[in-house]
């Protein structure tokens, strides 16, 4: 249900919409990285680890001179670096790059380096396949059993070019009727709309599901409310009352499928990037919504 002038309420919904899931939904997942104790902190900064059933989020506080080095990474990773002047260096086999921050990164599989000369904000976005990483979740007990609705991962298509660095700027205008900033690699899709400057309206919000995938909303800036309501099942015991969870910055929240669910925020300036893993096909098949498309095929089912 949205708005319409919400660029999502021209989305198709699937024909998997009128299934209903076979178990109940899940709790939702919450990492409070601004009262929580990090998972690590030591020469690079500090670090928090929380995930979803298919991804890790690694939230950092990097010391100048951090490093983070994946030596045997099975696939793909994704890399927010979501301030200006946050300068890095980004590296893998005989490729480097360079920016000064403000940027979206996709990182290949196996060997690969970041470094981050005068420290700042860096959230790295991993698949739960790597399990060095996802055993350091503070909830990773909340999946130590699959979550019953989601269907087991499958990456997309290798990327056209073959797998390297990609770097990419948050600097991209606004465009009548795209759906924020869009990227999407093999194992990811990041939907980075601009900065929200004052309260939500609310009487133009947008409560909606997901048939089979989680959603992760990573909260950089302002204060949350996500307002989610567990749809009934044939056995009263499940049936929940609603959470209007209210979630300061930095933060996630993994809402599972298929609760109803909307968020808004409440501050003066307010930031929340949703993650998909795996990408979602319905805004891929959006002409112009995602940024990269032409680097990241379909599956061919789609």
């Amino acid at each position: 249900m949205y708005d319409p002038t919400d660029p999502r309420s021209t989305l198709q919904k699937s024909a998997a919409s009128a299934a209903k899931p076979a178990q109940p939904a899940a709790d939702a997942e919450y990492g409070l990285f601004y009262k929580d104790p990090p998972q690590e902190d030591d020469a690079n900064g500090r670090t928090w680890y929380s995930r979803g059933q298919n991804f890790v989020v690694a939230y950092s506080e990097a010391k100048p001179g951090a490093s983070f080095e994946r030596k045997d990474q099975i696939d793909e990773w994704m890399v927010l670096v979501p301030d200006h002047d946050t300068p890095f260096v980004a590296s893998a086999a005989k490729q480097e790059e360079r920016g000064d921050g403000y940027s979206v990164l996709v990182m290949p599989p196996g060997a690969s380096k970041l470094t981050f000369p005068k420290g700042g904000r860096v959230v790295r976005i991993f698949t739960s396949r790597s399990k060095d990483i996802a055993d350091k979740c503070a909830n990773a007990a909340s999946y130590a059993e699959p979550h019953a609705n989601i269907p087991p991962f499958e990456p997309w298509p290798d990327p056209v070019g073959g797998y390297k660095v990609r770097v990419y700027s948050l600097n991209v205008p606004k465009e009548p009727g795209r759906l924020g900033r869009i990227w999407r690699c093999t194992t990811f899709m990041i939907n980075y709309p601009e900065l929200q400057i004052g309260a939500r309206d609310t009487s133009k919000l947008s409560p909606h599901y997901h048939d089979d995938f989680e959603q992760c909303s990573l909260l950089l800036a302002g204060t949350y409310i996500h307002h989610m309501r567990w749809p009934w099942t044939v056995d009263q015991k499940h049936w929940r009352e609603d959470v209007h969870a209210v979630v300061d910055s930095p933060s996630i929240t993994v809402i599972p499928p298929p609760v109803i669910h909307t968020s808004v925020g409440t501050s003066a300036e307010n930031q929340l990037i949703d993650i998909f893993s795996p990408p979602r096909v319905d805004f891929s098949l959006k002409a112009g919504w995602v940024l990269n498309a032409d680097e990241y095929p379909m599956p061919a089912k789609h």
